[in-house]
């Protein structure tokens, strides 16, 4: 079918009075397209001239397809120099102009094809423009060291499209807002400013060439204001200068602008690299709910400028900036995509249906009203564009009178204009109800009554660092009732308010967080409930409260995914940074937030201490699996390839036996294997021996470095063979050899736990191997219950329980129950690592008897619950009267018992039953 053939199908409804005369020139045509080419014309003056003056042009293009002209008129622009360029453009656009507009008002191409048009014509024209004018720069030696060939890509200079031209949303009648910028890394330092210079005569010439009015009209009205510093900077500027002043200097609505920055002319190439070293400035790490405040503050002074206020009257109703309008759909998306793009790049679409349907997708709209609000865009837009239609005016304002309601009514195929106007002024009232709601902040309501004590700790807070700006204060004025009257519902309400007071006093900045509580009230039932209950993860919150931008993430509650899936994610994660220290950094903050997932979990019972502790060691595992390969290969980017065949990271103790708490280091030893390669072959060779030594104090910094974001874990390597004084990193011929003929019994029972975490997995397996040959070749040894004993004396002569609720050291409790466990393991040379496996181990042995297996598992279970929740209460031993009554319920609620009492009483209970199990155990 036709072009024209497809425009007969949509024709213009418009009242045989306003049809201007039939022009001449279309008198053969076939009646319904003449009669929508006469309708056309009766609508739009504009449309008229171009068809009057593009008519023999406009024949030949009906007899094929809009798409196919559309080419045919960008084709060819690139070989024009400078002066056949300007005029050229100009006809193109006239004849793009009328094309889109025949095609959009007959129903040919729907708005992303009409605003695609319009926005190719936009790139064409900047980007042949840019083009040419370097290469007279380049003739006139005007440009250091540069040849012909360098015009390609224009020296280096390029326009970032910004606005809806940077989204592929140009409107009818649009201006094309640009930012140019020079790459003053092709130059040497002393050529720089004579390239500015240079450059800047070239903007300036490309901004006349395609927005002067000539004879044959103007191609785009051209903005260059959203430069950075517009009002001091010239109109071309290195890269450089802009990346500082972003990082100096850079607000909320300038990094709103650069979702929608698209190289569109020139050195396109170095515009990609530009963005990309932007991407921290727009795209935060956190969540960012501060922009709402931002954006709300930006709504106000436009209408406050442009004088939008007040309630919504159609006649002149600004369709962009008036209330209701475009630019509120537009806010809306671009707020909610600064708020969460940072954390996943699927949001950062630059078009708003694309932005709107990323945001549904990922929950962060609700699907029903985005497909609202994409539906108004839409239409609006359509509106927008025939309001421009009828004189090719730079206007969104809707018309005054009644014949120029009638006018647009008739081009939206609208043959009712009060029916028209009764559906407009609808949707304007329905983006506002949708869109009202999310920008304006809430109003403060009053608190609870607050005792002398209370208004002491409250009015103090004024003093922290968290509210010393005016914009943290304004913020958490508005929130601070909701915290009070949630902290007053607590079970003991002093003590809540007391630890809210430590976590406030230790946040370094308040403006990020107290904005993502406004906009999500559920979090501060989350602050409440673990200040209610644990200092300990109050006091990391305050340290790392970035981790509450997980809880709002999408699957804070979801199942736990388990170590492949944890290394497959953090891998991924890891591969989008950029460098080394990115990356630590990174591994950094995706660790954190899945630890807090932990804690808050085990805090709220939905999972129990056992499956914490599984959970804490899945996470480090997950943590060394992604972590290690990124050590070896920037060590190997420095000293070559790891000699032979490489290496293999053991976890040993409670991270070899899955079980770790909140607070645990990790035990690590390092096993490789050279293969008879004597050293690696890199920038840097090293010998084997001390390249994998240094491999391994590599991945010992990379997880335990403190850095901004904080340390990833404590490591230990004293399990290694020889201890304090080995190497950091064995052999596999000497592991073996040493655990055959040198270990101490202590040693044996070490590796009952080991389990390879990270590394080469055919070295791996080799290892698992060697484990259990030492575990059957040694575990018979007469000596080794004595030793057992002998090393159980030294153990609590060295270390005394912490306090009457220690619950790990000290005879009858979780080390010694552990012991146990490896002797167990040891003796029946059993694979088993986890703690009551080997106590089945030792039960199916004849080692232990049922009754005392039964007895050490239920003591196990108890010592643990009590071991790893005093650990998430807090970083020191366990006082009851620290953790206050919310802890202490905590607690109870974990044992098991009724009362504090109770508790002690299982407690010693356990202990007498452990120590004599384990007394006649190491005396058989």
């Amino acid at each position: 079918m036709t072009f024209a053939a497809r425009l007969t199908r949509c024709p213009i409804p418009f009242e045989p009075a306003r049809i201007e005369e039939p022009r001449a020139r279309f008198a053969a045509l076939a009646p319904e397209l003449r009669a929508l080419l006469e309708g056309t014309a009766g609508c739009s003056p504009y449309l008229a001239g171009l068809m009057e003056r593009q008519a023999d042009w406009l024949e030949s293009a009906l007899a094929g397809s809009p798409e196919a002209a559309l080419d045919a008129e960008l084709a060819g622009l690139g070989a024009l120099d400078s002066e056949a360029l300007g005029p050229a453009l100009r006809h193109a656009k006239a004849r793009i102009a009328l094309l889109a507009g025949l095609a959009d008002l007959g129903g040919v191409w729907p708005l992303e094809m009409v605003t695609g048009a319009l926005t190719r014509l936009a790139d064409a024209a900047v980007h042949h423009a840019l083009r040419a004018l370097t290469a007279d720069e380049i003739r006139r030696g005007k440009v250091p060291g540069a040849v012909p060939e360098d015009a390609l890509a224009a020296c280096g200079i390029v326009a970032l499209a910004m606005g809806k031209g940077g989204a592929g949303e140009l409107n009818y009648s649009s201006d094309i807002d640009l930012i140019c910028l020079f790459d003053e890394t092709r130059y040497a330092s002393d050529d720089v400013q004579e390239a500015r210079a240079a450059f800047i005569r070239v903007v300036r010439k490309m901004t006349a060439m395609l927005s002067d009015l000539t004879a044959d009209g103007y191609v785009f009205r051209t903005d260059l204001r959203l430069r950075p510093d517009a009002s001091v900077t010239p109109v071309c500027i290195s890269m450089a200068a802009a990346e500082q002043y972003y990082e100096a200097q850079g607000r909320t609505w300038e990094r709103a602008a650069y979702i929608k920055a698209r190289p569109c002319g020139g050195d396109l190439a170095a515009g990609a690299r530009f963005l990309e070293t932007l991407t921290p400035f727009v795209w935060r790490r956190h969540l960012d709910f501060a922009a709402i405040q931002d954006a709300y503050d930006m709504r106000l002074r436009i209408r406050e400028h442009k004088g939008l206020h007040g309630p919504i009257v159609l006649e002149g109703h600004n369709m962009k900036l008036g209330q209701g309008g475009i630019r509120e759909i537009e806010f809306f998306t671009q707020t909610r995509q600064l708020i969460a793009g940072g954390r996943d790049p699927s949001l950062r679409a630059s078009d708003t249906v694309g932005g709107l349907a990323a945001l549904a997708a990922k929950g962060w709209v609700p699907e029903a009203d985005a497909a609202d609000l994409t539906a108004l865009y839409r239409a609006h837009r359509e509106i927008e564009h025939r309001v421009q239609m009828v004189a090719d005016a730079q206007t969104h304002d809707l018309p005054t009178t009644p014949e120029g309601f009638d006018r647009i009514a008739r081009m939206c195929g609208e043959g009712d204009t009060d029916a028209f106007r009764a559906a407009l002024l609808e949707r304007l009232g329905r983006v506002a109800e949708l869109t009202e709601g999310f920008f304006a902040p809430g109003e403060a309501r009053s608190g609870p009554e607050m005792s002398a004590e209370m208004r002491e700790t409250v009015e103090g807070w004024r003093s922290y660092p968290a509210l010393r700006s005016e914009r943290a204060v304004a913020i958490f004025k508005r929130v601070e009732p909701e915290i009070l009257s949630r902290l007053d519902r607590a079970a003991n309400p002093s003590e809540a308010l007391r630890q809210f007071d430590g976590f406030l006093a230790g946040l370094p900045a308040g403006v990020q967080l107290f904005s993502l509580f406004e906009a999500n009230p559920q979090l501060i039932d989350l602050i409440v409930d673990i200040c209610a209950t644990s200092p300990g993860l109050a006091s990391y919150l305050s340290r790392n409260a970035a981790v509450l931008d997980a809880v709002i993430g999408g699957d804070f509650f979801a199942p736990w995914p388990g170590t492949a899936a944890l290394a497959e994610a953090l891998s991924r994660r890891l591969e989008e940074r950029a460098d080394y220290e990115a990356r630590l950094s990174a591994a950094r903050i995706w660790t954190r937030e899945w630890h807090f997932r932990i804690g808050v979990h085990h805090l709220r019972g939905l999972i129990d201490a056992g499956q914490a502790g599984r959970e804490y060691a899945d996470l480090a595992g997950a943590v060394l699996a992604a972590l290690w390969p990124v050590v070896v290969a920037e060590f190997t980017r420095k000293h070559g390839k790891p000699p032979g065949r490489g290496a293999v990271v053991l976890g040993m103790g409670s991270l070899g036996a899955e079980r770790l708490n909140a607070q645990s280091d990790l035990d690590l030893i390092v096993i490789y294997d050279a293969d008879g390669v004597d050293a690696s072959d890199g920038p840097r060779p090293l010998a084997a021996r001390a390249y994998y030594a240094r491999l391994t104090q590599a991945l010992v910094t990379a997880l335990s470095a403190p850095m901004a974001d904080g340390r990833l874990y404590e490591v230990d390597m004293r399990l290694r063979p020889s201890g304090r004084q080995g190497p950091v990193a064995t052999a596999i011929q000497s592991f073996r050899s040493y655990q055959m003929e040198e270990a101490w019994t202590w040693e044996h029972l070490a590796l009952t736990r080991a389990r390879p975490v990270a590394g080469d997995l055919a070295l791996a397996a080799e290892v698992e191997a060697a484990r259990m040959a030492v575990l059957a070749e040694k575990g018979g040894a007469e000596r080794v219950l004595a030793d057992v004993a002998e090393m159980r004396e030294r153990i609590f002569a060295a270390k005394a329980p912490d306090g009457a609720w220690e619950a790990k050291i000290g005879p009858g409790r979780l080390q010694d129950i552990e012991l146990l466990a490896q002797v167990g393991a040891l003796r029946s040379a059993a694979p088993a690592r986890r703690v009551e496996a080997q106590l089945r181990a030792g039960l199916k042995a004849g080692y232990l008897t049922r009754e005392d297996e039964a007895a050490l598992q239920e003591a196990y279970r108890f010592f643990w619950r009590l071991q790893s929740g005093a650990r998430l209460l807090t970083e020191q031993p366990l006082d009851m009267a620290a953790v206050g009554a919310g802890g202490q319920a905590f607690l109870l609620r974990e044992t098991g018992a009724s009362n504090l009492d109770g508790m002690a009483s299982q407690l010693e209970g356990h202990r007498e039953r452990v120590s004599a199990i384990i007394a006649r155990g190491l005396a058989a």
